[in-house]
């Protein structure tokens, strides 16, 4: 029996000649079977063509819109920050605080209420009446990129 390892294999395969007489096993009909629009020369049908019934491409239920795989910003509201008083204010200590759910994602703080403690606000972002909140309770607003996330996987060295 030839092995796998041992099979003589050419990297030029000829063309494979069909409809030249019976005795080639490709004649005839050269592998298109008995008359139908499939066996005639000329226009192709196309790809998802189903015999003039319904198309397989409309019966089947089609998904309308799109959805962003852009993270939309988590929004935080400045009367929540009334209760970290004389504390820096960045994704973490929000995080910690309980008002985002994740700290790796970018957070916006919008104008509700008033602000009566001075933070040093650390955030992606900000509206400009918070920004103008924020300076007047006599804090500062810096606007930091989102953290981030550190990686749990072992770092390969070169020597591996």
């Amino acid at each position: 029996m030839t092995k796998y390892n041992e099979l003589q294999v050419t990297a030029i395969k000829n063309k494979k000649r069909v409809g030249r007489g019976i005795a080639s096993g490709q004649g005839k009909t050269a592998g298109k079977g008995t008359k139908g629009q499939k066996a005639r020369t000329g226009k192709k049908l196309r790809p998802m063509f189903a015999g003039g019934s319904g198309s397989l491409v409309r019966r089947t239920p089609k998904s309308h819109g799109f959805k962003s795989l852009h993270a939309s910003a988590q929004v935080v509201y400045l009367d929540h920050l009334n209760t970290m008083k004389n504390k820096l204010v960045d994704n973490a200590a929000l995080y910690k605080a309980g008002y985002i759910s994740t700290p790796y994602q970018s957070v916006k703080i919008i104008l509700r209420g008033e602000l009566t403690a001075k933070i040093d606000l650390h955030v992606a972002g900000a509206s400009k009446s918070v920004r103008e909140a924020v300076v007047k309770a006599g804090g500062t607003f810096v606007k930091t990129p989102v953290p981030l996330r550190v990686t749990t996987k072992p770092t390969k060295t070169i020597a591996e």
